[in-house]
């Protein structure tokens, strides 16, 4: 494929614009209905709104926060197909955040585009990715010819390479990791879960002991939503835990909670149980 013959920056339009009419198709389906019982019962608009969409997982507070800024009428039947776009872009935004994995960064002269996403999507993080440099170096380390950790600068080898694997690696080396400082395709996963979506790590750990039979400290990880309690988590590891709970124990403090326990990010926790 020749370099110019496919604009990515259409590709981010073509999704935005998707999302969009996903979310307004979602508002417009029933809308007449919906806006003439807002006026018959005169209910709140803004929690019937959000009761109406709360499978986009879209909440009172944003409907709230959205219809504040947009300042539209209070009867609904009123708002324009237009203006139900503008309100199914702008929820959009808000609860579907997006991070943009420019891939293909390996290919001479992606730079271009590179910089043209960014000039042109600045409300975005854009991260560098070559997912299919990302595969080599796993496959590569599943096979015993090299070490490498997913999101690291670099590779150590340490099998025998033939000619075209020793090629393959320092083309990576020299266009993706050296020059932007990983494949970028951990980085996005990190990015997502941790910066997009604010969830949390917990650890399951005794306050005696945070080793396995093996001898590996704290080997398990979980991934918590934000705002979980320990209840949540007991229930995370198995629902018998979660039924069965009494209190849980903040490994790191060494002190007894409850089940509203707030959860913060690499807790170590125990869950005591009835028995």
């Amino acid at each position: 494929m020749h370099l110019f013959s496919h604009n990515p920056l259409n590709d981010v339009k073509f999704l935005e614009k998707e999302l969009d009419m996903w979310y307004f198709q979602i508002l417009k389906n029933g809308w007449e209905k919906f806006a003439r019982t807002i006026k018959a019962e005169n209910k709140d608009v803004k929690k019937a709104l959000a009761k109406q969409i709360s499978g986009l997982k879209v909440s009172e507070k944003d409907v709230d926060e959205v219809l504040t800024k947009l300042k539209f009428s209070h009867d609904p039947a009123t708002w324009s197909d237009d203006d139900l776009l503008q309100l199914a872009s702008i929820l959009r935004k808000r609860t579907k955040p997006m991070i943009i994995a420019a891939n293909k960064i390996d290919i001479e002269g992606s730079d271009f585009f590179l910089h043209k996403l960014k000039d042109e999507y600045k409300e975005y993080k854009i991260i560098a990715c070559s997912a299919d440099s990302e595969l080599a170096l796993r496959e590569a380390a599943k096979g015993k010819l090299i070490e490498y950790i997913p999101g690291d600068n670099y590779f150590k080898i340490i099998g025998n390479l033939n000619e075209k694997q020793k090629n393959a690696l320092d083309y990576i080396k020299k266009n993706v990791l050296d020059k932007h400082g990983s494949t970028g395709v951990q980085e996005v996963l990190n990015y997502a879960v941790f910066d997009l979506l604010e969830y949390i790590t917990i650890f399951p750990g005794g306050v005696n002991k945070l080793s396995d039979s093996k001898g590996n400290i704290l080997p398990d990880c979980f991934l918590m939503e934000p705002g979980s309690k320990a209840i949540d988590f007991a229930f995370k590891l198995h629902t018998d835990i979660g039924n069965n709970f009494v209190k849980a124990m903040n490994v790191k403090t060494k002190q007894a909670v409850g089940k509203d326990y707030l959860l913060k990010n690499r807790d170590v926790v125990e869950i005591m149980v009835k028995k």
